[in-house]
């Protein structure tokens, strides 16, 4: 079958790799319909996490069941499915707690497993025509059959789940204001859950012009950082309170207004910009090795992060990878019923054999590729 493999830093291959196939009893094959480029994966593209060449990329995926292991009993042949990115077990504790994306069971010495994903286990991504979805009767999520809201139902996998766990870490209460740092697929769906929850207020921050409108256009309010200190600018919008939560989606990758890179600026904006005893949501992706930081404590996961004012302020923090199964259901539901519309987001659909072109003006940041979904039967 075809797939999108990491070549080396900037550069992607679609090569011929072999089918994936069952290996266990409870394992299914799914044929890929939708697969989506995500910013996680432009870290590893960049170089800038310890992958090696040979990756096939891909953990925001969807597709039909084609093949069913003889363990199955729940999942069928022709189903059509969302599979979360956390590959989980079901039985570990964590996952008996809900907390799926750090699973104990699939990747041995390690809290959490992935498709595609650097130091996330053995399992290939789904950037490719077909997958294999082990314990899938936990992992796979079934969707009404055809082909209805597949772009939105697309965004199930990753994005939507992730944004949302980013504002549910907070607490958010409905009439409340929030902050949220950056405007990238997730940020926008941190925003969009936070007004489905019932914000008073949403602040997304970010400098892409095309990222800024867009978050307008959902109701949220643009806060341009190259016009100035994005904290002031919130401040003089609240009455110099702040507001009283605030998400990282960022992470250690986050770049001042020409451009530098300051790893923990954002942390330290949210620490500046929510109003004392507030509470911050992360899913921006913070690693413990980083080979292109820009010093050497950053490049082993240590920030210079303000916790004295956070101490002081008597803030709380959430952190970590969203535990997807904890609101996919939820949130197809709501898409179904016509309440959610995640693919506002999704800008460009292309075939798989685009992947090269599409990681190349991702990484650019060109304006029509802030979110693409690959049709690998295109």
């Amino acid at each position: 079958m075809r797939a999108v493999v990491y070549q080396g830093p900037h550069e992607v291959a679609v090569n011929e790799v072999p089918d994936p196939r069952i290996e266990a009893p409870n394992d299914v094959i799914v044929r890929i319909t939708t697969t989506a480029i995500c910013g996680s994966d432009l870290h590893m593209y960049e170089g800038r996490t310890l992958a090696e060449p040979g990756i096939v990329f891909g953990h925001e995926n969807m597709g039909v069941v084609e093949e069913v292991g003889p363990g199955v009993v729940h999942i069928r042949k022709g189903d059509r499915v969302s599979m979360p990115f956390n590959v989980a077990c079901g039985f570990c504790r964590n996952c008996r707690e809900g907390k799926t994306g750090f699973c104990l069971t699939v990747n041995p010495g390690f809290a959490g497993g992935a498709y595609g994903y650097v130091a996330m286990g053995p399992y290939r991504g789904g950037q490719a025509e077909y997958l294999r979805v082990p314990f899938a009767d936990f992992n796979c999520l079934r969707l009404p059959p055809g082909t209805e809201h597949e772009n939105d139902f697309a965004m199930l996998a990753d994005i939507f789940p992730t944004g949302y766990h980013g504002v549910a870490m907070t607490g958010l209460r409905p009439g409340e204001n929030i902050t949220v740092m950056g405007g990238g697929p997730v940020g926008l769906m941190a925003a969009y859950s936070a007004l489905l929850m019932g914000a008073a207020e949403v602040f997304l921050v970010d400098k892409v012009p095309d990222r800024l409108r867009l978050a307008e256009s959902i109701g949220a309010i643009p806060v341009d950082f190259t016009a100035g200190d994005p904290v002031e600018q919130i401040r003089e919008q609240t009455d110099g309170v702040g507001t009283d939560r605030g998400v990282d989606a960022v992470g250690y990758q986050a770049s001042g207004a020409g451009g530098e890179e300051h790893p923990a600026a954002v942390l330290n904006s949210l620490v500046d910009v929510v109003r004392p005893t507030g509470s911050l949501g992360v899913v921006g992706l913070y690693l413990a090795h980083d080979p292109g930081a820009p010093d050497e404590r950053a490049g082993r996961g240590e920030l210079v992060f303000k916790v004295g004012k956070f101490f002081e302020k008597g803030l709380r923090m959430g952190t970590g990878q969203a535990n997807v199964k904890s609101y996919n259901e939820y949130l197809r539901n709501l898409i179904m019923a016509g309440r959610a519309k995640p693919s506002f987001v999704v800008s460009k659909e292309l075939p798989l054999a685009d992947a090269p072109e599409a990681y190349q003006r991702f990484d650019q940041r060109e304006a029509g590729y802030s979110k693409v979904v690959l049709k690998p039967a295109a």
